[in-house]
């Protein structure tokens, strides 16, 4: 069983340029808290084999998702309450619309390999980290 702190975990930059503070990690997947400045916008990336749950919690922004194998394009409000998935081979992109930290807990399946797994793709919005 492991206990994790916040505001002990040593922060770390993501694929996609949002700050990430990992918590905890088992064998079927890992829990992170992310976080993204006041008008910034992440890089568009993809992942291989990797499927995320998202739940903001705290700001105001949009996330992009695009699905190549059906083509479907969706962008939703990226306010607290939001939970949305993002299926592996998934194109994402999120930004910040607000004047404070868009904040979201991420929960990834399996547990995050490391950063090959993440391509930088085109996206919706000029990114600015």
């Amino acid at each position: 069983m492991q206990t994790c702190r916040l505001e002990e975990v040593t922060p770390v930059t993501a694929p996609d340029g949002c700050t990430v503070l990992p918590l905890v990690e088992v064998d079927t997947g890992s829990a992170i808290h992310c976080v993204l400045g006041p008008g910034k916008t992440s890089l568009a990336v993809r992942h291989t084999v990797i499927r995320e749950i998202w739940y903001f919690i705290r700001g105001r922004g949009e996330i992009w998702r695009l699905d190549p194998a059906s083509g479907e394009e969706c962008i939703d409000d990226a306010l607290p309450g939001l939970c949305v998935s993002i299926p592996d081979g998934a194109s994402f992109q999120f930004r910040n619309l607000g004047d404070e930290d868009l904040e979201f807990l991420c929960v990834t399946m399996p547990p995050w390999p490391g950063d090959h797994v993440a391509t930088v793709v085109a996206g919706k919005w000029e990114p600015s980290v």
